[in-house]
């Protein structure tokens, strides 16, 4: 069921700001035993991107209401938040238009249980993300780099591809965050140049502290990563999978020998 503007409809003007010029935001959010999963988390990202991009902010009330209509019956889904700056006339400035909101729900998707168990390969992309200040960690529309990244490869080995920036740093996955551990301290890399602040990453960060680990949020290395004790990838749907190996550097992933990885996910389902 999808809903545009609280009805139901599936066609969207093509003089849409967000058709146009990418221009909006989207969440995407785990529905699990009938309850919404982190929403408070989803919401304060929303409207942060509200903020930043100067889009008006959307009615929580009227959001939830949408939530409710698309899921209702349903136990488990994917329901998808796009919030756009709405219709307008040619050129990139913008008046003072109406928002557009799109609510969208599609089943949860099934993932072997080896993924989240023994761990998954992760693809080397060459694509590189751009440096831009102003939209990193928000989870805006415009999205080209990680489609050209995802469609690098097509072997089914690798369930994910790992990303850097144009300076070498890395930041995340294609639709990941990534974790690295090294001596029982967790390390994510820093996003304030680009990269997307996931809500699952943002929970383990929350449940790490909670729970005595220290967190560090820095610029990481490939050779970081080739250093660390284990290495896990996370996202709302998938909640976290560890990694065993990037492009042709193996991890180990026994439940023994990756401790971390392995408290963090139970304490995150």
């Amino acid at each position: 069921m999808i809903l545009i503007n609280g009805k139901p409809e599936q066609t969207l003007s093509c003089l849409d700001r967000g058709l146009q010029y990418g221009d909006g935001l989207f969440e995407t959010i785990a529905l699990r035993n009938g309850k919404l999963q982190n929403w408070s988390l989803h919401w304060q990202r929303l409207t942060i991107g509200c903020e930043r991009l100067y889009l008006p902010f959307p009615e929580e009330e009227k959001i939830l209401d949408d939530i409710g209509q698309v899921t209702s019956g349903v136990e488990s889904a994917v329901v998808k938040i796009l919030y756009t700056r709405g219709v307008g006339g040619r050129g990139y400035a913008f008046s003072e238009v109406t928002p557009t909101r799109i609510i969208m729900q599609f089943p949860l998707p099934k993932y072997p249980d080896t993924n989240s168990n023994e761990g998954v390969n992760l693809y080397l992309c060459k694509t590189r993300l751009a440096h831009q200040p102003l939209l990193a960690g928000l989870k805006h529309l415009n999205r080209l780099e990680n489609v050209l990244a995802r469609n690098e490869w097509d072997d089914t080995k690798y369930a994910e591809g790992l990303l850097c920036c144009t300076k070498g740093s890395v930041i995340e996955g294609t639709m990941s965050n990534i974790f690295m551990v090294k001596n029982k301290m967790l390390y994510t890399p820093e996003l304030s140049q680009c990269g997307v602040r996931g809500v699952t990453r943002t929970r383990i960060i929350q449940l790490a502290e909670e729970n005595k680990m220290k967190v560090v949020e820095d610029n990481l290395s490939l050779d970081d990563l080739w250093q660390a004790d284990e290495i896990f990838i996370c996202n709302s749907i998938i909640r976290i999978w560890p990694v065993k190996n990037i492009a042709d550097f193996n991890f180990s992933t026994s439940p023994n020998l990756n401790p971390v990885t392995r408290q963090l996910q139970h304490l995150i389902n």
